[in-house]
């Protein structure tokens, strides 16, 4: 169709062109010419008509000059020219049924205007019609209701189809759905369309259809043609021609005697075809039924139901006929009749009688089947059906009944083997019941004794035991407790426990014991969740019996995690190893733009290892900005000219831990000129190369000469300060009263005690070691205390201005006991229940309550690491391709509030594009390349992490991580440095010479002038004083400096450096650094 239409608006192009071009040849000096176009509606805005300057002849290049544009048209808005080319184009869709509505053509004038010299052109514009709409109905659905009595040849008028094109592309024609009960007719009225006519063809019947659906389509006559349907659905009203019907052709029913008044006995019911009051059914008993049977029954005329209203007498009458009738309710009502049987049934008025007349009342439990228990005999007075009695023990026990070969007479044997253990004693309960209608029975219960036998081993409480132990316990401490019982008495009964060492000695015999008789398990060591998160052993439980029986259960213990682990900061760290590095960003970047990534670790996991990213300190808070959960620094706007080049930013590295723990990292970053500048001035720079190549030759040359000099004095500085003698007679020192300042602090341990070295300012909460130059303090022990006890406040100061007190803020929990310990001082304990009796003097007692509430998995994980801004668990990594195999990706975290197995979470890749490409551990959840990258290896990969807790019932939930390989930085900077060169002119190669000769000769000159400095001021005379003795047991992991008056002391661990003197009084860590100047009388320094 769109080629057809093509064709038709070329032909017409092509003729109308040269129409014009052959007025145009007969009035040259003209100034308007008559062009013709057509398009078809519906185009897209942009859709080109024509091109005026062609087909006008006039040079498309003067357009602009000439002031080609569109002067007025019918309408102004729908079309536009180019002056570029001369072409005129839609401004917008056209719609012709909006702008020509029921005409058969439709032409838009535009008039096109030039300026020097003026001209006026007329433009005519066909719009050309196409099928671009649907016919539809007014409405989707339409109802029609005519009764099920209307005679065939009704006709019913329908809803008229809407279309708003025009001619052949309107509605031609309309088509009805096929049907058995309905023509449809159309008519033609001319201007008003086409009309359907629905005519009943056949005659209808509610009660066979209720109701007839029909689908009526219109159609338009284009090609292809477009079509819109509407559903008529048909109502078929309903007339009284149908009488009730009962649902069963004989009714017979049996009552037994003595039935209670209103006792149901039958429900008759009737069926009508017809519809509303017309099959509304009214029950009713019949013309012909007598008084007395009308007091003896009754018929609810809503429900049809038959009930006693008499008394029912089997001696008097055993059967009775009933006559029921049933009729609508419509104008006239029809009727229908039925009779009902009933017949009595004689009752059963006596119960069996149960005797026991033999009965063993205990029973060992190794019986074997078949024993017999007792001898049971029935009876019933009744007779015939009624006197029939059958005897039976309900229930699951292990005995059953064996009747004998006298009528009524049964044994009671056992069934199975018995299990004292299990049940001890068994109530039997015999039941006899008779054949009658209804039936009646009795019920008699024994009692049966099981006596024991030895035949249990120990049972374990749980199987197997899950326990899990926080890190860092104290060694010798009580863990958890594992219980086993045994079923059996006495002896038999008592139970002692071991750990199976055929599987666990060589692994945790380090690690574990038990307690032979309670089953108390203790830990020999202290464990570190970092080092051992999980481990697995067996325990044996043994009773006292002969032979003795035994069990074994498996123990799961579990290492719960601390936040004992400082942050590391993984990226940015300097050449040196401190977290320091330097990102160049050129000028020119927008904002948002991704300056680095700060990446860190911590080998804890949950939120004491979710790390979370803060600006410790940054020079421009309006510049940049850090993602708090990734890490990521981004620009916040674009520089300007103001900016300072260069911006420092420490950023803070901070665990969720309880205490948090922290990091921190600096990055410096400067701001560069962009390549393009560098590239610009490059053609500056290369004209002035040839002229300084000899100048820079002669000062290449020139610093040479001079660093060469210079090497050779610092090796001569060198060589005279080794050649020093090093022998060096101690003395003992005495006291020295410190004056100094001391850097920084370092913290060791002696025996029980810890020790922090720190500098006159000593910290609060520190006590000070006599005879240490006031140098060292012990810092106090955070470490557990047992359970229910808190630890205990200090105050240096004693009696009446000590501690004497402990307040507990107000809870409905807990309360507060203070225990006092005398020199330990008062400790606060929780939660102690006192019991007093009501003697003279009362006498009281106290014991710890240890409330423990059990978790439920009732927490589903949560993605702590990666989340993205909208709170999704997605995040996006970038790593260089040149890293090896090993090298840490990222780390997914996740917390779930849970404890134990519920709150354990292990993870697992759920979806990975590249299976050995990348690894994942299932415990910390740490991502690591598994191999290098490959030039073959796409550069993003998709990794979907399951993160499961381990409850009976598991949840779980998953992260998404989008991985990107970058080309490394160092390509980046390779080509940067290619790409630069000096900005201006006097920032040239030659400059930079001169500075660095000029620098060097100073370097030079200095060592010389040091060098006959020192070799002027040599002193050998070393004395020192000697030293009391000390006991030292802890260790010092490396030195620090500091002097004390004219003394020069060294902080140093057990071994001593050569040439030292040990201060008196510092446990044997504080040296004394000989000191090398000379006093100006000439005499050495003590």
């Amino acid at each position: 169709m769109c080629k057809m239409d093509q064709r038709v608006r070329t032909s017409w192009r092509n003729l109308h062109l040269k129409m014009v071009l052959i007025t145009l040849a007969l009035f040259a000096q003209a100034i308007w010419a008559q062009l013709l176009y057509s398009v078809s509606e519906e185009l897209k805005d942009g859709a080109v008509v024509g091109n005026i300057a062609k087909d006008l002849g006039i040079d498309y290049r003067t357009l602009k000059e000439r002031g080609f544009r569109v002067v007025s048209s019918t309408r102004e808005s729908l079309f536009e020219v180019n002056q570029d080319n001369g072409i005129l184009y839609l401004s917008r869709k056209i719609d012709r049924e909006e702008i020509c509505e029921r005409t058969s053509s439709c032409f838009i004038n535009v008039k096109i205007a030039l300026e020097h010299p003026l001209e006026i052109h007329y433009v005519s514009v066909e719009i050309i019609d196409v099928n671009d709409h649907v016919p539809s109905f007014p409405e989707k659905e339409m109802h029609l209701e005519i009764w099920e009595n209307a005679l065939p040849g009704s006709r019913y008028q329908l809803q008229v189809a809407h279309d708003p094109d025009g001619g052949s592309n309107s509605i031609q024609h309309y088509k009805l759905s096929q049907n058995a009960h309905f023509n449809l007719e159309v008519k033609d009225r001319g201007e008003d369309g086409k009309m359907p006519v629905l005519i009943l063809k056949i005659p209808l019947d509610r009660e066979i259809t209720r109701s007839v659906s029909l689908l009526l389509t219109a159609m338009d006559g284009g090609r292809p043609p477009k079509s819109g349907s509407m559903e008529i659905t048909v109502d078929v009203l309903d007339i009284n021609d149908n009488m009730p019907v009962f649902t069963e052709n004989v009714y017979s029913v049996m009552v037994n005697e003595n039935a209670p008044v209103g006792t149901k006995i039958i429900h008759m019911n009737a069926t009508d075809l017809d519809q509303g009051s017309n099959g509304d059914i009214v029950y009713s008993l019949g013309n012909r039924v007598s008084d007395k049977l009308q007091k003896t029954f009754y018929i609810n005329s809503f429900t049809g139901e038959i009930t006693v209203k008499g008394l029912l007498d089997f001696e008097v009458r055993d059967s009775y006929e009933i006559d029921i009738q049933a009729s609508d309710k419509g104008n006239p009502p029809l009727t229908a009749d039925k009779s009902v049987m009933v017949k009595i049934v004689d009752i059963n008025d006596n119960a069996p009688e149960i005797e026991v007349t033999s009965f063993s009342s205990s029973i060992p439990e190794d019986s074997r089947p078949g024993t017999t228990v007792a001898l049971i005999s029935v009876s019933d007075l009744d007779s015939g059906v009624n006197g029939k009695v059958l005897c039976s023990l309900p229930g699951d026990v292990p005995f059953k009944l064996i009747s004998s070969s006298q009528k009524n007479v049964y044994s009671l044997v056992t069934a199975s083997l018995l299990d004292r253990e299990i049940i001890y004693e068994y109530d039997v309960t015999l039941v006899a019941k008779d054949e009658g209608q209804p039936p009646l029975s009795s019920i008699k219960t024994i009692t049966v004794a099981v006596s024991d036998v030895n035949d249990n081993s120990p049972e374990f409480s749980l199987r197997p035991y899950t326990f899990y132990v926080v890190e860092n316990n104290s060694p010798g401490a009580s863990l958890f407790c594992v219980s086993a019982a045994d079923r059996d008495q006495n002896e038999n009964a008592i139970v002692s426990y071991e750990i199976w060492r055929d599987i666990g000695e060589k692994m945790y015999s380090s690690l574990i014991n038990i307690n032979s008789e309670n089953g108390w398990i203790y830990a020999l060591n202290s464990f570190d969740f970092e080092i051992l998160k999980t481990f697995q052993f067996q325990v044996l439980a043994t009773d006292s019996g002969t032979p003795p029986l035994s069990s074994n259960v498996t123990v799961n213990v579990f290492i719960m995690d601390q936040n004992d682990n400082v942050p590391v900061i993984l990226y940015p760290v300097s050449a040196n190893g401190s977290a320091e590095g330097v990102e160049e960003i050129p000028r020119n970047v927008n904002a948002g733009h991704l300056v680095t990534k700060v990446r860190a670790y911590d080998a804890d996991i949950g939120y004491n290892g979710w790390l979370l990213f803060s600006m410790q300190e940054v020079s421009d808070h309006t510049l940049f900005g850090l993602d708090r959960y990734t890490g990521q620094i981004r620009t916040l706007r674009s520089f300007t000219e103001t900016d300072e080049t260069q911006h420092k930013l420490v950023i803070l590295v901070k665990d969720n831990g309880n205490v948090s723990l922290s990091a921190t990292a600096t990055v410096i970053i400067k701001v560069v000129e962009p390549k393009e500048a560098f590239a610009a001035s490059d053609v500056k720079s290369t004209v002035k190369e040839e002229e300084e190549d000899n100048v820079t030759f002669y000062l290449i040359i020139t610093l040479g000469s001079v660093s060469v000099l210079f090497v050779i004095s610092i090796i001569v500085l060198i060589v005279m300060q080794c050649s020093k003698s090093t022998d060096y007679p101690s003395k003992y020192l005495q006291d020295t009263n410190y004056d100094g300042t001391l850097c920084h602090s370092i913290q060791y341990r002696s025996g029980d005690k810890r020790y922090m070295l720190v500098g006159p300012r000593m910290s609060i909460g520190s006590t000070i070691v006599p005879g240490s130059n006031r140098n060292t303090l012990v810092v106090p022990d955070h470490r557990r205390r047992p359970s229910g006890e808190l630890q205990a406040a200090r105050d240096p100061d004693s009696g009446s201005n000590s501690i004497q007190r402990y307040k507990l803020s107000d809870n409905d929990q807990f309360r507060l006991e203070v225990k006092d310990r005398d020199e330990d001082g008062k400790i606060p304990i929780l939660f102690r229940v006192a019991a007093t009796d009501s003697g003279i003097p009362p006498l009281k007692g106290n014991v710890t309550v240890n409330v423990f509430i059990l978790d439920q998995n009732d927490n589903v994980p949560v993605i702590l690491y990666p989340v993205s801004a909208n709170g999704s668990a997605e995040g996006v990594e970038e790593i260089p391709r040149n890293v090896n195999a090993g090298h840490l990706v990222t780390k997914v975290r996740a917390y779930d509030a849970d404890i134990g197995y519920n709150g354990w979470l292990l993870f697992s890749l759920q979806e990975v594009s590249d299976h050995t490409l990348f690894g994942l551990d299932r415990y910390t959840g740490q991502i690591r390349t598994l191999r290098s990258f490959t030039e073959t290896d796409e550069t993003q990969h998709k990794l979907v992490i399951l993160v499961k807790d381990n409850g009976n019932v598991s949840l779980s939930a998953t992260a998404t991580v989008i991985i990107k390989v970058v080309e490394p930085k160092e390509a980046f900077a390779a080509s940067d440095v290619k790409s630069t060169v000096k900005e201006e002119e006097e920032d040239n190669v030659t400059f930079y010479l001169i500075i660095t000769l000029g620098s060097v000769s100073v370097l030079f000159v200095i060592s010389i002038i040091v060098l006959i400095v020192m070799q002027c001021s040599k002193s050998t005379d070393y004395s020192s004083k000697y030293l009391q003795d000390t006991n030292y047991d802890g260790t010092l992991c490396h030195s620090i400096q500091y002097r004390s008056g004219d003394k020069r002391y060294m902080l140093v661990g057990p071994r001593m450096s050569i040439g030292s003197t040990i201060v008196p009084g510092s446990n044997g860590n504080t040296l004394v650094v000989p000191d090398h100047r000379r006093r100006p009388s000439g005499e050495d320094i003590q």
